[in-house]
């Protein structure tokens, strides 16, 4: 988050920059969070946007693709906590 920046804010701004799509900014809370020692994150589900999501942001991800739930286990994640948090979000949906 940028200094004095909403955490519904920086996510708009970051899913235009990294993905280049653009989103309302979420109004109620986030669905999920995680403390973790190494970060806290904050989970909103986004099911509508503008534009049609690229790998933007090069130099910060391997790539973007659609998975099913059930494909989850294979991929390679960047956090070892990843796949118990997507896990647990999409059971919330």
């Amino acid at each position: 988050m940028e200094p004095g920046e909403l955490p519904g804010a920086a996510l708009a701004r970051e899913l235009h920059e990294e993905l280049g799509i653009d989103v309302a900014v979420p109004a109620g809370p986030p669905m999920q969070q995680i403390h973790a020692d190494a970060f806290d994150m904050q989970i909103w589900l986004i099911e509508s946007w503008t534009g049609t999501p690229v790998n933007v942001a090069l130099d910060e991800h391997d790539a973007i693709a659609w998975f099913q739930e059930d494909e989850l286990g294979e991929l390679r994640l960047a956090h070892h906590s990843y796949l118990a948090m997507f896990t647990e979000a999409l059971a919330v949906r």
